[in-house]
């Protein structure tokens, strides 16, 4: 059996409806797997739901808020009443606030954590307690390079990024005795919608692009690679892992 394959299995990723969500949904059904597709834009993630459903996998469409129990409770009965468990959990979901700290709200702030920190923790504790009990799966965390450096005008994010690195580590030592893998992946700068004001600014865009060794940015199809080998066996030993796809960034 080819360890890289996925068939019989079933992931959750959030923010699936666009950009890296969509692209590792789909990377994650090409390998064998059937997804739930989860994002606060139902429609975004309906659209990427039949993609997956034109390669012959199985679909599910979720509107899903990950900042709020509830919801996150529904994504995850849902995943189960359709598919009838859970074996991956890709915490993808996230959002951008660019201000100088002395000019960002506390609304921005609470937003972030929210959704980036806070939503990483609850859809882990809620599948996390399925996998537990299976005594197996693999929860990949979407971190960033801004985990490991920082840039100005990006606090909650940044700060948000890093407590997802460290995070992995902690619930990679609390289950990794119930045989599960806890990995996160940190991506460089990535051709995306949250990227669009750095993209359509030149100057920005040719600075950031010169720090890159390999003289481009990521697509979002380049990181499905690492999310299929960390949700397949050929990852079984590893576990609390920040892997970075970041083009060489932080090698200089």
């Amino acid at each position: 059996m080819d360890m890289f394959r996925l068939d019989g299995k079933v992931a959750i990723v959030t923010g699936a409806g666009r950009g890296l969500g969509a692209a590792m949904a789909k990377g994650l059904a090409e390998a064998g797997a059937d997804v739930t597709v989860a994002d606060i834009d139902f429609g975004a993630a309906a659209d990427t739901a039949g993609l997956i459903e034109q390669m012959g996998r199985k679909a599910l469409p979720v509107k899903v808020d990950v900042g709020d129990a509830a919801s996150v409770k529904n994504m995850v009965d849902a995943t189960v009443e359709k598919f009838g468990t859970v074996d991956i959990l890709v915490n993808n979901a996230g959002i951008q606030r660019r201000d100088p700290c002395i000019e960002m709200s506390e609304e921005d702030w609470d937003a972030v954590i929210r959704v980036n920190l806070k939503g990483v923790f609850l859809c882990s504790r809620e599948v996390g307690r399925i996998l537990v009990q299976k005594g197996s799966g693999k929860v990949i965390n979407i971190a960033s390079l801004l985990a490991t450096v920082a840039q100005p005008n990006r606090g909650p994010y940044t700060a948000s990024k890093g407590a997802v690195a460290q995070f992995t580590k902690v619930l990679a030592l609390e289950w990794a005795p119930y045989n599960i893998n806890v990995n996160a992946i940190a991506p460089g700068y990535v051709a995306t919608e949250l990227n669009t004001k750095l993209i359509e600014d030149k100057q920005v865009y040719d600075e950031l692009t010169s720090r890159i060794p390999m003289g481009r940015w990521c697509e979002p199809e380049e990181l499905t690679g690492a999310v299929v080998f960390l949700a397949s066996n050929a990852s079984s030993y590893m576990t609390g892992q920040l892997v970075n796809i970041d083009g060489g960034y932080l090698c200089l």
